[in-house]
């Protein structure tokens, strides 16, 4: 909620620009959540600020959402147990074997597969490439968020870029991505740990959204050693997608939602997991049983 006043210049000045700044922070974060604290505290600074000494109000607030989003990635990085994913924000739908040309399913996807290269990304390179690239902020203001020569800040861009051109455009989710999700669950109902691991990338990331918290699992053996939580899924689930991925959603006898899963798969192999069983978080998910 913006505590900005409407008859205030600057203001209407500021609420003119909260989109892009939105947009910008939640490309750097990944969290809806987070931009929008994000966005909040450059009002604040700006709102502070003598506001005669701001030549370019714009490039003024995107510098600051670059610095205080900076702040931000390192901050996680001194804390990579914690889970920065918008489990909340998890749309649903049923899959009734969209066409590839389905332009929402694109979107969605092309969506979350840059999210999921930029979560690879240095804090650094994420900025360069997030504020150039996507928002088109010269080399120059970006390098002085960075602390780093124009020439050094156009350096990591190009090292960002090339990372993210290696994402090739999905084609809507695909045969080939359910059918490593239902080997996946096929070798979870079995209890074949070899198949799993053939599966799972070995870097493989699973985050399971509890009542008591959110957990972290890293690595091919260690999701596969505790597969069993996606048991209960693999045996009764329906197949969803899950912001335009595949996903299994299963209930209890009584219709309410037991849990989520979503699946990234990258090059034949599972990369992400995301498992959602928190009732509080499925609650807020419209996950009515069609049955």
């Amino acid at each position: 909620m913006s505590d900005t006043s409407p008859t205030d210049p600057i203001a209407e000045r500021f609420e003119a620009q909260r989109d892009r700044l939105r947009a910008v922070a939640h490309r750097m974060l990944g969290s809806h959540a987070d931009a929008e604290d994000v966005v909040q505290e450059a009002w604040l600074r700006l709102s502070r600020q003598d506001t005669a000494t701001i030549h370019n109000l714009a490039g003024w607030l995107a510098t600051v959402v670059g610095r205080i989003s900076l702040d931000v990635l390192r901050s996680r990085q001194a804390r990579p147990e914690a889970s920065y994913d918008d489990l909340s924000e998890l749309v649903v739908t049923l899959d009734d074997n969209p066409a590839p040309e389905d332009d929402a399913v694109l979107a969605d996807s092309v969506g979350l597969a840059l999210l999921v290269v930029l979560e690879s990304l240095g804090p650094s390179e994420r900025l360069a490439f997030v504020l150039h690239d996507l928002f088109a902020v010269p080399f120059d203001e970006i390098g002085q968020i960075l602390g780093k020569s124009t020439t050094a800040t156009k350096m990591l861009a190009s090292r960002a870029r090339r990372k993210v051109q290696t994402i090739e455009r999905p084609t809507g989710v695909g045969r080939e991505q359910q059918d490593v999700v239902q080997a996946f669950l096929a070798a979870t109902r079995r209890g074949d740990f070899e198949e799993l691991l053939r599966v799972l990338d070995p870097e493989v990331k699973l985050t399971v959204d509890t009542p008591s918290g959110v957990v972290v699992t890293l690595g091919a053996t260690q999701v596969a050693a505790g597969a069993q939580l996606s048991a209960s899924a693999a045996t009764q689930g329906r197949t969803v997608l899950v912001n335009g991925l595949p996903g299994i959603i299963s209930w209890r006898e009584d219709g309410t939602p037991l849990s989520v899963l979503a699946f990234t798969v990258v090059d034949g192999r599972i990369t992400d997991i995301t498992v959602v069983i928190d009732p509080a978080k499925l609650a807020l998910m419209d996950l009515s049983d069609p049955a």
